[in-house]
Parts: structure tokens; C-alpha cells; sequence
């Protein structure tokens, strides 16, 4: 007669191979295979093929920042440092970043934290990883602003206010709502204007 079974081994996960940041750099385009990748936490992550609702998101947030901000503020896809315990093992590439002075400054190195006022992620298949573990690591570096659109919710998720390594305010805000950068309070704009219809 079966048994329900109850005596689970423990969970051991395999052997993994943490990359540096010098490591990841070192990698050859060829060996890459020519994957887009990103490095976080010591792991290679797959950025996922951009399907139509994620890239139209990109280019919709893309405008309106560049109307904010103007054009040689606003960057995508772009390696940001994060804080300094983070930077040997992490170097993520956020869909959008805002800088607070020209991109001119930064032709021999990434932006650090402290030259953004906001980082941009568009979620659709990523929505738990931005919301925790990147999330996580913009806190940690002191990232002012993070935003997560997340497209199947067609809502705005607003962190602010790093403190001791994680965000103190955390706010969602619907398609019907308006939303502005906290380096441009002025700007609102309708979040669902973010998504297609």
C-alpha cells in the first residue's frame, strides 16, 4: 500500500560559479555567445528577450523621461556601480537610468549611485526578481529612486528612501494615477501612459 511521503532529503542546491565583476569584463563576446547578460550578485543573468509589451513600456517611459529630463540625462541599458561591498560581484543594467548631469561626465566610467536620480525597470516575466533582489541591491547602493513598471499590473511600483540597505517607502501606483520623479515633482504623468492599451 503507498505511503504519503514525508522525508524529504534537505535542499542542496549544485555548485554554482560566482563571477566577479573582472571576470565578467574578461569574458570575450565569443564566449558570451552573444547573449545579452547582466552580472547581480555574483550571477550571470539571461536579460530576457525583450517581447513587445516590455520594449514598448521602455520607449514610452524612455519619451517621457527625455521630456523631463532631456535627452543626454536619460540612458538605457546602460552598467551602473552600485555600493561598494555590492561592486565586485554585481554590475546590473537597468532598462532606463537618469542621470543628474550630462552623460558627457561619464565617458571613462560607469554612473555611481550617487550620479542618479532615478533607476528604471520594466517587468513583465521579472517582476519578483526587480522587486526583491534588485530592489535589494539599488537599496544597498543608495539608489534615491527605483521604479518597477510592471506591465501585467499595469501599475507603477515606487521605492524611495534607502535606509540601512533597503527602502522605506514603497508605493504602487495604478494606470489611473500620476506619478512624479522626486527630482522633478512638477512632472506628472499618468502611469498608464506607460503601457499600450
Amino acid at each position: 500500500m503507498p505511503t504519503i511521503f514525508t522525508d524529504w532529503p534537505a535542499q542542496i542546491d549544485p555548485p554554482r560559479k560566482r563571477w566577479t565583476r573582472k571576470e565578467y569584463q574578461e569574458l570575450s563576446s565569443a564566449e558570451l555567445d552573444s547573449q545579452h547578460l547582466e552580472l547581480v550578485e555574483g550571477e550571470l543573468i539571461t536579460k530576457m528577450g525583450q517581447k513587445p509589451p516590455h520594449h514598448n513600456s521602455v520607449g514610452n517611459l524612455l519619451e517621457r523621461l527625455f521630456g523631463i529630463f532631456g535627452g543626454r540625462c536619460v540612458l538605457q541599458n546602460v552598467p551602473i556601480d552600485v555600493a561598494p561591498a555590492d561592486n565586485p560581484s554585481s554590475e546590473p543594467e537597468p532598462d532606463l537610468i537618469v542621470l543628474n548631469r550630462d552623460l558627457s561626465h561619464f565617458s571613462k566610467s560607469s554612473p555611481q549611485p550617487a550620479d542618479l536620480h532615478l533607476v528604471v525597470e520594466v517587468a513583465d516575466s521579472t517582476l519578483g526578481f526587480d522587486m526583491r533582489t534588485k530592489a535589494c541591491l539599488y537599496a544597498r547602493a543608495g539608489i534615491v529612486e527605483y521604479w518597477v513598471a510592471d506591465i501585467s499590473g499595469r501599475r507603477m511600483i515606487v521605492y524611495r528612501d534607502p535606509q540601512a540597505g533597503r527602502y522605506t517607502s514603497i508605493v504602487a501606483y495604478a494606470a489611473d494615477e500620476s506619478v512624479a520623479p522626486l527630482a522633478a515633482p512638477d512632472s506628472c504623468f499618468l502611469v498608464g501612459d506607460a503601457f499600450l492599451d
